[in-house]
């Protein structure tokens, strides 16, 4: 066993990060500033896209980029079951309807041959979910976008530098939504990033994110900037921080990098748990170009385990393997259930994903030597 705790996730941060943070200490540039600036320009960038608005979090940027349609209330939103909270609770923050469609048992992703049947006239968003850094097939979704004249609002917190038919997420489409969370494949400790291509919906997004004011503290305060402004939207307060910004910097020049690293041990797994039966191991479409690999989750066989997933965590844990839960079904939460009717039943695929899903330890500073103590733990509590 294992003498140290390993963490299912870790972020890997260069000492040419940490300095650039420092900088923006010694400098007493904290606030949303010049390295923000520089740093949106490099998502633009790496996406080749017009528009890229960081956050202060993934969910403040699916909260704003709904909000930028003009949603009304009964207006319906439909997503995926199997997803963190934060996707479906912006749906209820800006008034619309939560519309859910279960997942592909094998992928966790929103089943695009189910989504067609849920659309009505009051449809107005297509939210499908990215999991664990796997593209949803998208072009069935666009199709059906088109056809119904929906917009198609991509939850990529799990997927910057995932790849589709060779095109990056974010690349292409409507509005895709990223997440630096330190667990995510890079990181600014906290927040997200908006990348479009719709003038109007960056415009709105970028009033929103501060405020509602027409100019940023940035542009106000400088040797040339003007103290005084206009609110011309009510907005919010979502801005990113030149600090966290700084890590971002030096983060996006490796993220194809670390997913590279995490790529290779997600393979290693797959090997070394080859007919592993009390494993199930998630699916691997063939449409998928580059899968970002934020997650590797297999789900517990508990026909073969004889143990349960909290059971199953629990002995990892006593061996010091870190472990985690992405995620339990959302529509069984009390909000969600209470508010909508939704019960046991409704969505079984997701629920079953819910119940047996476990989030092993993948990082890209993550040893060959560390991933074999994971295995060796689940060949212990199996054996």
């Amino acid at each position: 066993m294992r003498e140290t705790f390993l963490p299912f996730a870790k972020p890997s941060l260069s000492e040419e990060a940490i300095s650039e943070v420092v900088d923006s200490l010694r400098s007493g540039w904290l606030t949303t500033g010049p390295k923000l600036k520089k740093f949106e320009a490099m998502l633009r960038e790496y996406h080749k896209v017009q528009y890229a608005l960081c956050l202060s979090s993934a969910t403040a940027g699916l909260q704003l980029a709904l909000m930028a349609l003009e949603l009304k209330p009964g207006d319906e939103v439909i997503t995926t079951p199997m997803t963190f909270a934060a996707t479906l609770n912006v749906i209820e923050i800006v008034g619309a309807t939560v519309k859910l469609v279960d997942v592909d048992r094998g992928t966790y992703n929103i089943d695009i041959n189910n989504i067609e049947a849920a659309i009505t006239d009051k449809t107005r968003v297509i939210m499908p979910v990215h999991f664990a850094g796997l593209p949803v097939d998208l072009d069935p979704i666009y199709s059906l976008a088109q056809k119904y004249n929906l917009t198609v609002i991509e939850d990529a917190a799990h997927s910057i530098g995932a790849e589709y038919k060779g095109r990056k997420i974010g690349s292409f489409g409507d509005i895709q939504v990223f997440s630096f969370h330190p667990n995510k494949n890079m990181t600014t400790g906290e927040g997200g990033c908006v990348v479009t291509r719709d003038n109007d919906v960056a415009k709105h997004i970028s009033l929103t994110r501060f405020h509602g004011m027409d100019r940023e503290a940035w542009n106000r305060f400088g040797k040339e900037g003007s103290a005084h402004y206009q609110i011309v939207y009510p907005g919010y307060k979502y801005n990113m921080m030149d600090l966290q910004a700084a890590l971002g910097l030096h983060q996006l020049p490796f993220l194809d990098v670390f997913i590279e690293k995490r790529t290779k041990l997600v393979k290693r797994y797959y090997r070394k748990l080859a007919g592993f039966d009390p494993l199930i191991l998630p699916k691997q479409p063939q449409y998928v170009h580059k899968h970002a690999w934020h997650l590797f989750a297999p789900t517990l066989n508990s026909d073969v385990a004889k143990i349960s997933r909290d059971e199953f965590m629990s002995k990892l844990k006593q061996m010091n393997i870190g472990c985690s839960v992405h995620y339990e079904a959302v529509h069984l939460y009390p909000y969600y259930a209470n508010k909508y009717g939704f019960k046991k039943g409704d969505f079984p695929n997701a629920e079953a994903i819910g119940e047996n899903v476990v989030s092993l330890p993948l990082f890209p500073d993550m040893t060959e030597r560390e991933q074999d103590d994971v295995l060796e733990a689940l060949y212990t509590i199996f054996n």
